[in-house]
């Protein structure tokens, strides 16, 4: 009845001629009706129905709907709609006040209401844009078929105006965003109307009007992807976490997978806004830094293999994301290769190292996986020849010996694939081919090159399989003669020594991380688990491993003690290597207590390693385990048996091949003695000329507090800009040593003391990179104990004003996306993963696990009055805003990441809605600024997904996230409380 009511109100108004006042009062006095149910009654839509019913417009009508809007009767929204509903643009006047109408409030367009009704507002936007776009193209079309009319084009103009000036507003085409989002069928029928005016524009020739008109459609068309418009990156010249990160990976992670290098990476340039030239170009730079600080041997042959076979595979995964832009790619790689080519001095330097140009191998390799073109590595190559006309080389008579490694690393790679075949083939009939491939690769540096190789390009763990099933092979017994004995005898004692040497240079992780495919472990991995000294693993020398049975252990003492060589025939080696431990520990006690003569000892220690070196590998395997638990004046013995183990025997009866696997054998034990040697100030043997000592061992300086060396190794780091491969191993002895909150808590107080600006920046890349040593482990220490503590101390908060506190801010969010998105890809490497665990703290306290009910402080901080607090049905939950979108897509809360995040934001949201604001509140709004900026926009999995929906009408009261695209970033839009949110947000902007 009202509705009726209400027209016959108008009419009468008309007819009597009300004044616009009257008419409000009299229309209130009669229907007295109050706020926004003037919408429900459609007073907006009625008046205009009645106002354009002529050709013309009724001015008195249209001044009625004037007061109503003024007087704020009736809604934006319900204008807009009403306005949207009219169709017939032939009605030049009618459309002409309509638009008048608009221009009263569309510059200051916003809702205070319920989120329904800013949801409301959204679609009106919505629809009016389509019905301006469609008047548009009508007028379009008029021009088109009744030629050019000044009317005609003043109507057009008048159209295109209104449009332009509704969406050039970002809080417009934001409010937009979320109808689309809300009614996809809406936005279609927007699209359609896009097409029809694209259709019409060619026949406007008023060119100003026509370049207008485009540029209204660009914007209108832009609204679905304004969240991925990214702000300009900036100008800085150098990236130290890349660098670092990529000295981390090459000094630590050679085993590691390419793909999780990849997306570490890319998660890295994504952060800092990184242009891919400089990216790339910062990648090579760590390569050539990381490749001539390296120590000779070993770590020069992982590097290379590093920078000459895992960064261009890794290049080409970070092309393939973009492939539709893949000579995009090339031509950035081509930018980077210009830019590197400036620093003539590093190329020289490397170039001196390797005995080669460095940079053509690689612009050849480059070229080969299409990362480059012909022409462009041409180009620069001819370029890197002109630059080293000059270079520092080495004297010809020295030059003619060296084979530059990064040619041998090349040339390994197919040798490997060769190399894994032959293993495969059935040798069982005749061993002896076989044992020519396994001697070949232990001359020279050949293993050392292969194994690189293999490391490189991810065959390593399928190389060590090989070897421990060829360890197996000689098992097996059948009547033997003396030769097919020595032969089994040596593929057993080779297999042994590259399996030892890969464990030792790569971390058992290689050979553990995965079963054995039989049922059955084989033999070397028991050994390995047991019996192998490793760094941070100590063995106990009474294990039960240690003892086997008296029997095996009596025939064999009096083997190694009587025969004057060892004998091969019918020898099972593998319960040979389980009782030699038995057997050493016999000859000491004999010895210790008389029964046995210094030459005696020396006789059956000969023995030992005189025909098969794994006997002698096992032996001093249990003398380390035994020694470290002795006091100091007890092992004078013990370390004399290792002594006169680790020399090699020169004599005329020893086995095949026995110079090469005795140099092998020596290594393998020097690594294995190195720390208990060290405990007593001792040398293992006289210092030979040339000879370098272990690489990256005993760094830490001696009698120097833990937190003095971490201090001072950091300063010095930061001083110099990057991280070198010799701090990132100081770094990592110092976390196994402290622990990792020592560790994380000491660098962010570092971090906390740097005033300077762009001292603090450079401490939060460094520092990050540093984290990566085990990212998911300190971040959870970070954001769930450290900020926590410097957020709820009174007595921290000082410390986190700026520059320091943005830093942190920074740096907390860095840390909390890496893990996060490594994490829920399950991507822990290798290196973190062979850390022992720390329990840092129990989460469950921290965070409800039952997660239908919101928790305590959630409720606390629900400071809505539209919704009810408490909720009556897990139905009404999806629409409560004291939840987060993490507990509507049912995250596991189990998981100490989530719980950790969810806490934080929790505690942040508490601070932002507290009465006292202090650094604490500023470094509250520098991390949601940070979790903004570093953010693939618009990206459901993120981190701010944990964060409370009340968060977001605290939020827009900060300067900085006052902004419509800072809404729609930080709330999930595919809920439909999401939008709710975000227009509610947006719309009291």
């Amino acid at each position: 009845m009202k509705v009726v009511n209400l027209k016959q109100a108008i009419l009468q108004a008309w007819k009597e001629r009300w004044s616009d006042y009257q008419w409000a009062i009299n229309i209130k006095k009669n229907l007295g009706t109050k706020g926004a149910t003037w919408d429900y009654l459609n007073l907006a839509e009625a008046l205009m129905e009645q106002a354009l019913i002529g050709p013309s417009p009724n001015p008195l009508i249209l001044s009625y709907l004037k007061y109503a809007i003024n007087s704020q009767m009736v809604s934006y929204s319900s204008v807009l709609t009403a306005i949207s509903k009219f169709d017939d643009f032939s009605r030049d006047l009618c459309v002409k006040s309509l638009l008048e109408i608009m221009d009263m409030f569309s510059n200051h367009l916003s809702c205070h209401g319920k989120a329904e009704e800013c949801i409301g507002l959204c679609r009106a936007l919505l629809n009016v844009v389509m019905w301006l776009l469609l008047g548009c193209a009508w007028y379009c079309d008029r021009l088109r078929e009744l030629g050019i009319s000044v009317s005609t084009e003043a109507s057009l103009k008048a159209c295109q105006e209104r449009l332009h000036s509704l969406v050039s507003s970002i809080k417009n085409r934001a409010l937009i965003h979320i109808a689309r989002l809300e009614d996809q069928g809406s936005w279609s029928n927007v699209e359609q109307a896009i097409v029809k005016l694209t259709e019409g524009i060619s026949s406007v020739t008023n060119q100003t009007l026509k370049s207008k008109l485009e540029e209204s459609v660009s914007l209108v068309k832009g609204i679905p992807h304004m969240l991925t418009a990214q702000s300009p990156p900036p100008a800085q010249p150098s990236f130290p976490s890349v660098h670092a990160f990529i000295m981390l990976e090459g000094t630590m992670n050679l085993t590691g997978e390419t793909q999780p290098l990849v997306e570490q990476l890319m998660m890295i340039k994504r952060m800092q806004r990184i242009p891919t030239p400089l990216f790339v170009l910062e990648i090579w730079k760590a390569c050539f830094t990381g490749l001539i600080e390296s120590p000779e041997g070993t770590e020069e042959l992982k590097w290379t293999a590093f920078m000459f076979l895992k960064i261009p595979q890794v290049l080409l995964k970070l092309k393939s994301p973009q492939s539709d832009r893949g000579q995009d790619f090339m031509d950035d790689v081509n930018v980077a290769f210009e830019y590197l080519l400036k620093l003539t001095p590093l190329l020289d330097k490397a170039d001196q190292r390797c005995n080669c140009d460095c940079l053509n191998m690689l612009l050849q390799e480059c070229n080969k996986l299409g990362l480059l073109s012909e022409s462009h590595a041409t180009n620069l190559s001819s370029k890197r020849y002109e630059g080293r006309e000059y270079a520092p080389r080495l004297k010809t008579t020295e030059n003619a010996n060296i084979q530059p490694n990064p040619g041998l690393i090349l040339r390994a790679e197919p040798t490997v694939t060769n190399i894994l075949k032959t293993v495969d083939a059935d040798h069982s009939k005749s061993p002896e081919g076989l044992l020519g491939v396994l001697a070949h690769m232990l001359s020279g540096k050949s293993l050392d090159l292969l194994l690189a190789a293999a490391a490189a390009t991810g065959k390593l763990k399928s190389f060590a399989r090989k070897f421990i099933k060829l360890n197996e092979f000689p098992k097996h017994i059948s009547g033997e003669g003396s030769k097919s004995a020595s032969i089994r005898a040596l593929l057993f004692d080779i297999s042994f020594l590259m399996l030892c040497h890969v464990v030792q240079t790569y971390g058992s992780e290689v050979i553990l991380s995965e079963p054995s495919p039989s049922g059955e472990t084989p033999f070397f991995e028991t050994w390995l688990l047991t019996c192998m000294p490793e760094e941070g693993k100590i063995l106990n020398p009474d294990h039960p491993c240690f003892r086997p049975e008296s029997g095996k252990v009596e025939s064999l003492v009096a083997l190694l003690n009587n025969s004057s060589e060892m004998k091969l025939v019918q020898m099972k080696w593998h319960e040979i290597c389980l009782s030699t431990p038995a057997a050493i520990l016999e000859v000491l006690n004999a010895w210790e207590n008389g029964a046995l003569t210094v030459d005696a000892v020396q006789r059956i220690t000969d023995n030992i390693k005189g025909k098969v070196c794994s006997m002698a590998i096992c032996a001093v395997a249990w003398l380390v385990a035994h020694v470290r638990m002795l006091g100091r004046d007890e092992r004078e013995k013990p370390q004399t048996m290792i002594r006169q183990l680790v020399l090699p025997l020169y004599g005329e009866n020893t086995l095949q091949f026995y110079n090469e696997r005795v140099v092998i054998m020596s290594s393998i034990l020097e690594h294995m003695c190195a720390d208990v040697f060290q405990q007593t100030g001792l040398l293992l043997r006289s210092p030979l000329e040339g000879q370098e000592p272990i690489p990256y061992r005993n760094l830490l300086p001696a009698k120097e507090p833990i937190h003095e060396a971490l201090c001072r190794q950091f300063q010095a780091v930061l001083r110099k800009g990057w991280v070198d491969s010799r701090a990132l191993h100081l770094f990592e002895s110092l976390l196994h040593i402290g622990g990792v909150f020592w560790f994380t808590n000491n660098l962010v107080k570092e971090l906390l003391k740097e005033t300077r600006k762009e001292w603090a920046n450079r401490v939060v890349e460094l520092l990050y990179s540093i984290f990566c040593l085990d990212t998911q482990q300190i971040t959870l220490t970070l954001l769930g104990t450290i900020l926590p503590n410097l957020l709820t101390d009174p007595a921290h908060w000082h410390s986190l004003a700026d520059p320091p506190g943005k830093a942190l801010a920074k740096l907390s969010v860095w840390c909390a996306l890496s893990s996060f998105s490594t994490h829920h890809k399950g991507q822990a490497s290798a290196r973190q993963r062979k850390r022992q665990r720390e329990d840092i703290e129990d989460y469950s306290s921290l965070f409800p696990l039952d997660d239908t009910q919101p928790s305590k402080l959630m409720r606390l901080l629900s400071s809505n009055e539209d919704e009810p607090v408490t909720l009556s049905s897990p139905g009404d939950r999806s629409m409560s805003s004291s939840l987060s979108a993490s507990q509507l897509h049912t995250v596991n809360m189990r998981d100490p990441l989530n719980r950790v995040l969810a806490n934080l934001f929790l505690l942040i949201s508490s601070i932002l809605g507290s009465k006292m604001a202090g650094p604490h509140t500023q470094f509250v709004h520098r991390f949601m600024e940070e979790c903004v900026e570093c953010l693939e926009q618009g990206h459901r999995g993120s981190i701010l997904q944990f964060l409370p929906f009340t968060m977001v009408s605290e939020l827009v009261k900060l300067p900085a996230m006052a902004k419509p695209k800072v809404v729609l970033a930080i709330t999930d839009l595919t809920l439909p409380l999401g939008r709710r949110v975000a227009a509610k947000a947006i719309s009291a902007l």
